[in-house]
C-alpha cells in the first residue's frame, strides 16, 4: 500500500443516487443479480434510517485513526465516508467529534469496517453509522495510510466516487458507471415486486406464482398426510 491522498475523484451523479437509494438496497441488490452488497457484518448503530451518496475512502492502520482524519479534508456535500484497515479491528476509531466535522462538510453518513464509539451521541447528532463493532477501545494517530483508494469491505471493492447505499438491510456499493442501469433494473423489480405483493394479497401462493410446485415434483418431494409420515 502505498500512503497517499488522492484529491477530487470522479463521483456518481448524486442526483441519480438520491433517486436509486429510495429503492432500499434489497431491492437494488436484487436488481444487479445480488452483487455489490458489503456483507453482514456492516450493522446500523440506529434504526429507519436509508441513505445513498458517493464514497470516499479511508484505509487505516488497526487503531489507528489518523487517514480518518485525513479523509474528512477530503470530502464533501452528498459523500459517505467508507473506511477499513489493514487488517482486521474492532477498535473504536470513530466518534462524535468527526462526526461533528463530517455534518459541517454535507457527509451524509459512515460505513466503517471497524469500531466506533461515543454511540448515543453519534445517534443523538442523527448521523448514520453502520459498522463491525462498537467499543470504546480508542486509537492512536501514528501510521500512514491512504485516502481516496480502492478497498475492499465484505469481499466487495469499492472505489472513491462509487454509489454507497445503506439502510436497516445492510450496505451496497454500486459501481459509479452502473447507477443508471441500476436505476432502470430497480425500477423494474419494482414493478415486479408490487405485481407479487397484490397477488399473496388476493390470496395466490408463492408456489403457484413461481411455478414452484413442479420444482417441488423435480426434487423428488412428496406431499404425504400426518398419518402416513407417522408411519
Amino acid at each position: 500500500m502505498k500512503p497517499v491522498i488522492v484529491t477530487s475523484p470522479p463521483r456518481a451523479d448524486l442526483s441519480t443516487v438520491d433517486t436509486l437509494a429510495e429503492y432500499g438496497v434489497a431491492t437494488v441488490h436484487e436488481a444487479l443479480d445480488r452483487t455489490g452488497l458489503l456483507g453482514p457484518a456492516l450493522r446500523p448503530i440506529q434504526h429507519g434510517t436509508r441513505i445513498g451518496g458517493t464514497a470516499v475512502t479511508a484505509l487505516c492502520w488497526p487503531g489507528d485513526n489518523l487517514m480518518i482524519h485525513a479523509a474528512v479534508e477530503q470530502c464533501g456535500e452528498g459523500d459517505i465516508l467508507v473506511v477499513t484497515t489493514t487488517s482486521p479491528s474492532t477498535d473504536g476509531l470513530f466518534g462524535e467529534l468527526f462526526a461533528t466535522a463530517l455534518r459541517y462538510r454535507g457527509v451524509r453518513g459512515l460505513v466503517i469496517n471497524a469500531g466506533v464509539r461515543d454511540v448515543a451521541d453519534l445517534r443523538a447528532l442523527g448521523f448514520p453509522v453502520w459498522s463491525a463493532a462498537v467499543s470504546a477501545q480508542g486509537s492512536v494517530k501514528a501510521t500512514a495510510g491512504a485516502v481516496n483508494v480502492p478497498v475492499v469491505l465484505g469481499g466487495q471493492l469499492v472505489r472513491p466516487g462509487d454509489a454507497i447505499l445503506a439502510d436497516d438491510d445492510g450496505v451496497l456499493c454500486v459501481p459509479r458507471e452502473s447507477v443508471d442501469a441500476a436505476l432502470s433494473a430497480s425500477q423494474a423489480r419494482l414493478e415486479k415486486e408490487s405485481g407479487a405483493r397484490e397477488a399473496f394479497a388476493n390470496g395466490e401462493l408463492g408456489l403457484d406464482r413461481y411455478g414452484l410446485r413442479r420444482k417441488l415434483e423435480e426434487l423428488g418431494v412428496r406431499y404425504v398426510t400426518a398419518e402416513e409420515y407417522a408411519r
